[in-house]
């Protein structure tokens, strides 16, 4: 019951500092003018992993895109309450230079990852659809790259030009990310 208690403060007070460091970041940066903004973004890394097909895939593909990057896992809930959202958001903004990108981060990878993956349909709408976006196997470097991920989901949204835009910890919400992808299109 004690080990029950202790994780659960831990987990709050991690996920209560990110939202402490994610505010500091964006009230500084909100005070700075619009043109000094897009120059102090920091640009996204450049990764290359896999595809579920094996193929290499990297970020730079999707270079002159608005790329949402999703860290998920299989055994996330939260995370599998998100991905209806980003099936409609590829389907509603897909047209207009949009892409999600899923880093699925589960330790087994592709043995568990490519079978979830195909038997998953989610309720978009009234409608039974499958993931419409890009799956990669993510692992710990690439999650490094982008400062390491306190807990998942974890996404952050890039810019056309490759630069990160926002970072949302946990679950956030469907209007908190149509609002910052209508935003930046």
């Amino acid at each position: 019951m004690k080990k029950n208690l202790l994780l659960a403060v831990a987990v709050f007070a991690l996920v209560a500092g990110a939202v402490v460091v994610d505010k500091k970041w964006m009230a500084k940066n909100a005070a700075r003018p619009a043109a000094a903004k897009a120059a102090d973004l920091p640009n996204a890394p450049n990764f290359t992993v896999q595809d579920l097909q094996g193929a290499s895939v990297s970020l730079q593909q999707f270079r002159g895109r608005v790329v949402l990057v999703n860290f998920w896992a299989t055994w996330c809930g939260p995370c599998e309450i998100e991905m209806p959202w980003f099936i409609e958001y590829q389907q509603k903004y897909g047209a207009r230079g949009f892409t999600v990108v899923g880093l699925a981060m589960d330790e087994e990878g592709k043995t568990v990852v490519a079978p979830w993956v195909e038997k998953m349909k989610f309720d978009v709408n009234g409608a039974q659809m499958p993931l419409n976006y890009p799956i990669l196997l993510g692992n710990d470097k690439v999650a490094d790259q982008f400062g390491g991920l306190i807990g998942l989901p974890t996404s952050l949204l890039i810019s056309r030009d490759g630069k990160i835009l926002k970072r949302f910890i946990g679950l956030v919400g469907h209007d908190v990310y149509a609002k910052a992808i209508e935003e930046n299109l």
